[in-house]
């Protein structure tokens, strides 16, 4: 049997989609007889448990789980995108920004953990639990949305990376580099998940221990410690200022500046919470580690996001030239301006590898996040049943290649022109971002009514967040995609590419939804009724594999599990 088969030849579970979706008959399930369900067991058994194929495994650690958790999807948006963001809103708007942020992150955060953590399935993805629990309308919008978005950030971060390289001004052509890192990135996603998650755990340690590092530094420079012993404090919140305006003046440019700085802050936290739930597929014991994981998601909020715009504003003034003329890559890093600024030799050029890195692995996060979106698609019966098979390792390779496809949008970025076109892309991924947390606090809250309504409590994670945090979440991200392209309405911003690229998501997402409620399950209700919804179907799979906390009576050998 080749690498990707079938295992074996029997026929079709089922001969049609309509005999997949019983709408007006009867099913028994759990020894109740329920009617009208539009996602049967049947399906569920069919679809996503499908025999006939190789499925994902379980080969992330619990240690892989913990560092991905802390620093999978950590990149270029913060290292360097947060130099643009402290430039329009000035220090005291941008923590301001990214604590406001964080929390409604946060929020999104418990509330898919629960969801994830009852029953994280092989192949499992906010898509597959949107199907599963809210509509098969949704959990095809949502498969969709992931695949294409976060197919786009991929090259987004290798040019990244490519940008960051020219810090060293080498004779060396940036196709170059985008060549090599979208050979070493499509490479390690075609490996076993086991790869994937020993190289992540090392790149997320790297950016961890860089991170700390600048935090480290930038209390050293607070109080005078660098080599000109200048004690800074809050000297830059005090001129050139702890707030700036933009595109006005006084008070209403604060306001417009404010709104500006929210909006830009978003975009390092974009798609990071969903890696949990995809890692919940291929993790040991998923239903003990990803509540383990999302409580530690909180100091990576506070420690790391909050932490360094904190760091940033006290070591880089808002109004350096070197961020409000447009740097280029790593010029553009406030963290590296403040370096350089404080006369420190070498160190910029080794955080300038750091952010390398950064964005390697945030590439490496995304086309993984991306593959597996167009998997559970196929499990769901969403997207060709092609795309369902694994090799014998539990990789979809077939989903992998496809979605590496989106790697070669990086080349755009050769051409002046070309580079204009990718950033209209890159700019359909802000708006994809809080279309998804939104959606994906519909789907908590959709669980959460099927559990209550089935009186169902075993379960491993539950936040005392909720459920008012999803609907806090709910209000701001919708709020924030509205606003996201607020500054095109000005006369000297205006154009229609700008204004197309801010809110284009918006109507895309709209279309593939509605489309297939058209076209496809017409008939379907909204959302499947809280009766009907499965919350059993694979539960026995699950719990065979979960094992027992390890009990250590020594501190070394707890330690010596990151090691192993």
């Amino acid at each position: 049997m080749s690498g990707i088969d079938r295992v074996s030849d029997s026929p079709p579970l089922y001969e049609s989609k309509s005999q997949q979706i019983l709408e007006k008959e009867t099913t028994v399930h759990d020894g109740k007889r329920r009617k009208g369900s539009t996602v049967t067991p049947e399906l569920l058994a069919g679809e996503i448990f499908d025999e006939r194929f190789e499925k994902t495994q379980r080969g992330l650690k619990s240690r892989h789980a913990q560092m991905i958790a802390l620093g999978g999807t950590i990149g270029t948006g913060l290292f360097v995108g947060s130099g643009q963001t402290l430039a329009r809103g000035g220090p005291a708007f941008i923590l301001g920004s990214y604590i406001f942020i964080a929390l409604l992150v946060y929020c999104v955060v418990t509330a898919i953990t629960e969801v994830a953590a009852y029953l994280p399935t092989p192949g499992s993805s906010m898509n597959l639990y949107g199907y599963r629990y809210c509509s098969r309308t949704m959990g095809f919008a949502l498969g969709w949305l992931y695949f294409y978005s976060l197919g786009i950030l991929v090259p987004y971060e290798i040019t990244a990376a490519g940008l960051v390289i020219g810090y060293w001004k080498a004779p060396v052509n940036i196709a170059v580099w985008i060549t090599i890192m979208i050979i070493v990135i499509v490479g390690l996603n075609t490996l076993p998940v086991a790869f994937y998650g020993e190289t992540e755990f090392w790149f997320a340690s790297i950016k961890v221990f860089m991170m700390l590092g600048l935090l480290i530094l930038s209390f050293i420079l607070f109080w005078g410690g660098g080599p000109s012993r200048d004690r800074l404090g809050f000297r830059y919140w005090k001129n050139p200022g702890a707030a700036n305006t933009y595109l006005a003046e006084g008070n209403l440019g604060r306001f417009l500046a404010l709104l500006s700085t929210l909006v830009l802050s978003a975009f390092p936290f974009t798609f990071a919470p969903e890696l949990l739930v995809v890692t919940g597929g291929e993790m040991q014991s998923p239903r003990r580690n990803l509540p383990i994981a999302a409580r530690r998601y909180f100091y990576r909020l506070v420690f790391f996001y909050i932490g360094c715009t904190l760091a940033i504003g006290v070591i880089c003034q808002s109004n350096d030239k070197a961020l409000t003329s447009g740097g280029a890559g790593a010029g553009s890093s406030a963290f590296v301006v403040g370096i350089k600024n404080a006369g420190i030799p070498v160190l910029d050029s080794i955080i300038n590898a750091g952010i390398i890195i950064s964005a390697w692995s945030s590439g490496n996060s995304f086309l993984y996040i991306s593959s597996r979106s167009l998997y559970s698609l196929a499990l769901s019966g969403n997207a060709p049943s092609f795309f369902k098979a694994c090799t014998k390792k539990g990789v979809p390779l077939r989903a992998v290649a496809c979605s590496s496809l989106f790697t070669a949008l990086a080349y755009l970025n050769c051409g002046t022109s070309g580079a204009v076109v990718f950033n209209w892309f890159v700019n359909l991924t802000n708006t994809s971002g809080f279309i998804s947390w939104i959606c994906c606090c519909i789907v908590y809250l959709r669980f959460r009514k099927a559990r209550i309504a089935q009186n169902v409590t075993d379960l491993p994670f539950k936040s005392w967040m909720q459920p008012w945090g999803s609907w806090c979440a709910i209000v701001g991200f919708t709020f924030l995609s509205l606003i996201n392209g607020f500054n095109v309405f000005w006369p000297q911003n205006w154009s229609a590419s700008s204004f197309l690229t801010a809110y284009v998501g918006i109507p895309i997402f709209l279309a593939i939804y509605f489309g297939y409620m058209l076209f496809y399950a017409r008939g379907d209700p909204w959302f499947h009724d809280p009766m009907e919804v499965d919350l059993h179907t694979g539960m026995d799979e699950v719990l065979a594999e979960e094992t027992p906390q390890p009990v250590y009576d020594k501190w070394y050998k707890k330690a010596r599990i990151v090691f192993e």
